[in-house]
């Protein structure tokens, strides 16, 4: 009888869902398609030892003499990551959908953007940490540019 519940406690306590920690990250960086331009946005997301679930916006601005449209866009996406951070490194795959809003002059594209991408949180100090991201956009619809780039540096804070 002693034995059924130490395995029963055993097995609740293994079965137990972990807890979810969540984060916000403000990030500044880089859109290189066409032209390098300023890109700047916010991340709010969760996660479960190696899965995470983020929001993010992300904006950039647009620079007419290289005929580069600014781009706007929001998504949603599923993060595989390290359930712990190693030698203070957390490295991550992400992929994810949701919209865009691509202007330049008069023209203005909207439509659904998909991306990819991959990075690291990087352990500073208690619940902050840096955070290095490289994202490929796929935009659909007819955009000026069907194929973005973006890489960024922001500041993640974890709660």
């Amino acid at each position: 009888m002693a034995r059924t519940r130490v395995v029963f406690l055993t097995l609740l306590v293994a079965l137990a869902p972990a807890s979810a920690v969540a984060d916000v990250t403000a990030f500044i960086g880089t859109t290189a398609t066409p032209a390098n331009r300023t890109a700047a946005g916010v991340a709010i997301g969760f996660g479960i030892l190696f899965l995470g679930f983020e929001f993010e916006y992300s904006g950039t601005g647009e620079e007419p003499l290289e005929q580069a449209p600014s781009l706007r866009t929001g998504t949603g996406n599923v993060l595989l990551q390290t359930p712990v951070a190693i030698m203070g490194l957390q490295p991550y795959f992400t992929t994810g959908g949701g919209a865009y809003r691509e202007s330049l002059g008069s023209f203005q594209e909207t439509q659904a953007a998909f991306n990819t991408g991959g990075g690291v949180k990087i352990s500073l100090l208690g619940p902050v940490k840096a955070r290095l991201d490289y994202r490929v956009f796929k935009l659909k619809g007819e955009p000026l540019h069907s194929t973005v780039h973006r890489l960024y540096a922001g500041v993640n804070l974890s709660f």
